[in-house]
């Protein structure tokens, strides 16, 4: 069975986001056909049109992390009812020099935990709409706005309660699927 390397983004930059255990609990739920790599954020230079002609290594670094990879999943909280400066910042990187989009044609997955009852639900929305823009496939057949409680997810990415830990595996077993369905569609390379 093909494997498939997926880059994801913590849209939040503190070590101890609680995104950043969900990130750690969706690599522990994955099928075995998905290998998660974290697609760090926290070094890029806040973006401007002025590096277009000379990138600096740690953009180039970046983007290179995203073109090996075979699927992309954002992992993000919500900061004033929006998406976190860090986050859109680096797709802004990873989306330009115009004519040089990274998330063109690159299968994506969006999800996100918060305290808030209603998780991440206007974050995820505004960055569907972004990555709709930069031409990034995008599942939609499976939404997930996490509402995290204290103890829902250990440090190290174990979930404690069953029916999130159930819920979660079946969200990685659908991006696999979609994965699978974009790059039969739409290979690598074409």
């Amino acid at each position: 069975m093909a494997s498939y390397k997926v880059g994801y983004f913590i849209g939040s930059l503190s070590s101890t986001s609680i995104n950043r255990r969900l990130a750690k609990a969706l690599a522990r739920l994955a099928p075995s056909e998905l290998q998660l790599v974290e697609i760090p954020i926290k070094d890029l230079p806040l973006y401007s049109q002025d590096y277009d002609a000379q990138f600096p290594p740690v953009a180039l670094a970046f983007k290179q992390a995203i073109a090996d990879c075979d699927g992309l999943l954002f992992v993000t909280p919500e900061f004033n009812r929006s998406i976190p400066g860090g986050l859109k910042n680096a797709i802004d990187w990873a989306s330009r020099p115009w004519g040089q989009n990274s998330f063109a044609r690159k299968p994506s997955g969006v999800i996100g935990a918060s305290p808030g009852s209603i998780g991440t639900a206007v974050a995820q929305s505004q960055l569907r709409s972004v990555l709709c823009f930069c031409n990034s496939p995008l599942m939609n057949n499976v939404e997930a706005y996490i509402q995290f409680t204290d103890g829902l997810i250990t440090e190290d990415g174990e979930v404690t309660e069953a029916r999130t830990r159930e819920f979660l595996s079946n969200y990685m077993q659908e991006l696999h699927a979609f994965i699978v369905r974009v790059l039969t569609v739409l290979p690598r390379g074409s």
